[in-house]
């Protein structure tokens, strides 16, 4: 029986070393540097010495990469100062050192609002960054697949990137469900339906809207081979590739404005038995991407 590692339920140290190729890591900024968030403390807030992200370069199937893993369980991944730096050096190095791609793990709820100015330039500055490789033909690639998805700011900054890759646990959203219902009302979004996340926030959803390029299993063999196919691939960045896109999102917002659920975007979308969709196998549901 083939036994599958998740990626869901590792830590961002985990994650890195079990998607790179064996002894190719190294880590740029390490916990032994002690390189801290200057705000926590004030606030009474511990630090962390990673500052919850970890970030540097190694190897995947031999081909040479930088990347970057949030560690959720700090804080929720919430960028800060020290954490937004340390991903936008990483971008920077890729710039100079034009590696077969950047992977960012991304796995957040948005900003810290203990530092929350300092989070948002910082989140402002990766996603120019990423525009700036992208002009460069240097590929980045996103994975969505952790504990807290991928909300606010980086919520931004990960559809900057050329590719998309998610596991089925994936969400990715502006605002998360509980501050849709903290502002709205539950009447607008019940934050406690977690059927109704997934068919808004989820991967399945993200990649049938064209968000997401490639729904993956929660397993790093798959995540690996799903990263491998984008390596030295990236798209085309132009004044009319991003008219292309502004109209896409235009048009969606005009089809599907008054849908209030998952479930209604899809029929709209002709998708026929779309009620099975969050039923239907991540292998079988590649199969389908047809009908975005």
């Amino acid at each position: 029986m083939l036994v599958r590692s998740s990626f869901y339920e590792a830590s961002a140290r985990s994650r890195v070393r079990q998607f790179l190729d064996s002894e190719s890591f190294k880590e740029y900024c390490a916990p032994q540097a002690r390189i801290v968030s200057p705000h926590l403390e004030s606030l009474g807030v511990s630090p962390s010495f990673d500052d919850g992200v970890v970030v540097g370069e190694g190897e995947l199937f031999g081909e040479a990469i930088l990347i970057a893993a949030q560690e959720g369980g700090f804080m929720g991944g919430a960028v800060g100062e020290v954490h937004g730096a340390k991903i936008l050096g990483l971008l920077h190095r890729a710039a100079v050192n034009k590696p077969s791609a950047v992977v960012l793990m991304l796995d957040t709820g948005g900003v810290r609002l203990h530092e929350a100015n300092a989070g948002l330039i910082a989140v402002g500055e990766i996603q120019r960054a990423i525009l700036e490789l992208r002009y460069l033909g240097i590929p980045s690639i996103a994975i969505v697949g952790g504990r807290n998805g991928c909300y606010g700011g980086m919520s931004i900054a990960v559809q900057c990137c050329d590719w998309i890759i998610a596991n089925e646990e994936g969400r990715i959203s502006i605002s998360g469900p509980e501050v849709i219902e903290a502002v709205e009302g539950v009447e607008e979004f019940d934050s406690q339906d977690r059927g109704l996340i997934w068919r808004t926030m989820g991967a399945k959803h993200r990649t049938l809207l064209g968000d997401v390029d490639l729904l993956a299993e929660d397993d790093f063999e798959d995540l690996k081979e799903a990263v491998a196919s984008f390596l030295n691939r990236h798209k085309e960045f132009s004044l009319n590739a991003l008219k292309d896109e502004n109209s896409i999102l235009k048009k969606r917002l005009e089809e599907y404005s008054s849908c209030k659920d998952g479930y209604e975007v899809w029929e709209k979308m002709g998708i026929k038995d779309y009620q099975i969709i969050p039923e239907i196998e991540v292998n079988d549901f590649n199969k389908i991407i047809k009908y975005r």
